[in-house]
């Protein structure tokens, strides 16, 4: 009986031109794309042939797109999007492009330095840059003290919920990946009640946040404030997109290490 291939599994590349593969949780996010178009596998596809998938929120489904985008010919895999601060001094709207993503488990997976360089350098003069660990947290963290502890326990500048999980695919595949995250709440916010699970699968549900708001007006004025920072997230993700700075890029063989 011949070996089982792990689910997405294909065999190790060589290529000149890498063919960028993103994994966006929530549509907002990937629609920091434009001119994107909708294929009939559900992935959409820029102009410049980025495939683009939109795969809700937390590691899993961030494994379940990653697969889809290797499945459909991508030859490098970006996680992208928004994630909260921990290190104190980041301000919304700042640019992630950590060295190593990480999680509480353990694991973590080193990001392709070639392509952080050319990343650095399309948008370092225009927006503030920074690297270090990301952290890829199975839930939420949604307060100041949260925050402060996962700070202190793992060092991370910022946190997420899906990048281990794009990390583990391109590993797999031995494909180059990285990370794309623009800070959205800064460590010392509280994310509102409202919002928390307003967006799991992808797209931001009003039924539920305008719910949340009735219930707890007390939140209105934190919520208009997240509100504030998040404009200025998706205005850096925008920024970062239009640079054209993913692909096409030359690679030859390199892969995400994982290191833990």
């Amino acid at each position: 009986m011949g070996a089982r291939r792990l689910p997405h599994a294909q065999p190790p590349r060589t290529h000149a031109l890498s063919r960028a593969g993103v994994v966006a949780a929530l549509d907002r996010e990937a629609r920091s794309f434009s001119l994107r178009t909708r294929r009939r596998d559900g992935l959409f596809e820029v102009a410049d042939g980025t495939l683009v998938a939109v795969s809700g929120m937390g590691r899993a489904a961030a494994v379940g797109a990653a697969g889809a985008l290797v499945d459909a010919g991508a030859t490098a895999l970006v996680s992208w999007g928004l994630a909260g601060g921990l290190d104190p001094g980041l301000q919304a709207g700042t640019i992630c492009l950590p060295s190593v993503v990480v999680s509480r488990d353990g694991t973590a997976f080193a990001t392709d330095l070639h392509w952080r360089e050319i990343l650095r350098a399309a948008i370092g003069q225009r927006l503030i840059v920074v690297s270090g660990k990301l952290l890829t947290s199975a839930v939420a963290l949604e307060d100041v003290a949260a925050k402060a502890a996962a700070f202190a326990e793992t060092g991370a500048v910022a946190v997420d919920m899906e990048s281990v999980g794009v990390a583990q695919i391109a590993a797999l595949n031995k494909l180059p990946f990285v990370a794309v995250r623009a800070i959205i709440d800064t460590a010392g916010d509280t994310l509102p009640r409202a919002v928390m699970g307003a967006g799991v699968e992808g797209r931001v549900r009003l039924a539920p946040l305008i719910l949340g708001i009735v219930r707890s007006p007390r939140e209105i004025a934190p919520l208009m404030r997240l509100a504030k920072r998040y404009r200025a997230a998706i205005r850096a993700l925008a920024a970062v997109a239009r640079t054209g700075a993913l692909a096409p890029l030359a690679f030859g063989a390199a892969h995400p290490d994982r290191i833990a």
